[in-house]
């Protein structure tokens, strides 16, 4: 009996040391394709320090992942395939925050890659970035079964790790997309993302544009034009912080 429990926690432990390294194995190789040469191994820098090198921030989302491990917090993790972390770059201006993985994202480890992805990607084109410089996220980490809106312990769950990509981020606006992102970070279940879209709140000291998720302008593509109107509204506040 007690051969057997070492022997199972050998292997999960192997699983982890495997899953982790996999994932630092698909961020390093994002990095080197945007250019950069060398990669800092050293996670001592403070999450949400001010003034952090985006190296810095590398690292400390390396160090995040790692800190996750291959996650048995919640009910999620005894269906999904992969782990979607998040993706971009460690310094940008903006971060976006969905829901949850979906079928596409849960077999290829990255967030709004699937059809929604496309439109998300096409949106942030038309604001005048790339996908890769900006930050791309969900609330929760692991797909829920058959996409059902994630679950409160499931988001407890995950809460801990996007507020530590949000400190080490540290990004100048945030773009929620959808219901269940608005309602986490405003901390109100009641709240309608129709009523609250358009108009900036804050979280963590960051203005906050809640918009439609990409999933509901696939449903509803007559309402493209609201969420073009409220990416507008931070591009004019991220212009006139330039000026």
């Amino acid at each position: 009996m007690g051969r057997t429990l070492r022997l199972r926690s050998a292997e999960s432990m192997h699983n982890q040391r495997a899953s982790v390294i996999q994932d630092v194995k698909r961020m390093l190789e994002y990095y080197q394709a945007l250019g950069f040469d060398s990669m800092p191994f050293s996670t001592k820098a403070l999450l949400g320090a001010a003034g952090r090198s985006a190296d810095g921030k590398i690292a400390d989302l390396m160090h995040l992942r790692e800190e996750i491990g291959i996650c048995r917090r919640c009910k999620l993790s005894q269906g999904r395939k992969n782990i979607v972390f998040g993706t971009g770059n460690a310094d940008a201006r903006i971060m976006f925050i969905g829901e949850a993985p979906g079928k596409d994202e849960d077999l290829q480890g990255e967030p709004f890659v699937g059809e929604a992805g496309m439109l998300l990607t096409n949106l942030i084109e038309k604001m005048g970035f790339k996908r890769e410089t900006v930050y791309i996220a969900n609330i929760i980490k692991c797909r829920p079964p058959m996409n059902r809106d994630p679950e409160e312990d499931e988001i407890l769950s995950c809460r801990t790790f996007l507020d530590k990509q949000i400190d080490v981020i540290a990004p100048e606006f945030i773009i929620t997309l959808g219901r269940i992102a608005l309602m986490t970070l405003t901390n109100n279940n009641k709240i309608k993302i129709t009523a609250a879209r358009g108009n900036f709140f804050e979280y963590k000291g960051v203005p906050v544009m809640p918009t439609f998720h990409p999933a509901y302008l696939l449903r509803n593509p007559k309402d493209k034009w609201l969420t073009w109107a409220d990416v507008q509204k931070v591009l004019e506040r991220m212009n006139n912080s330039n000026s």
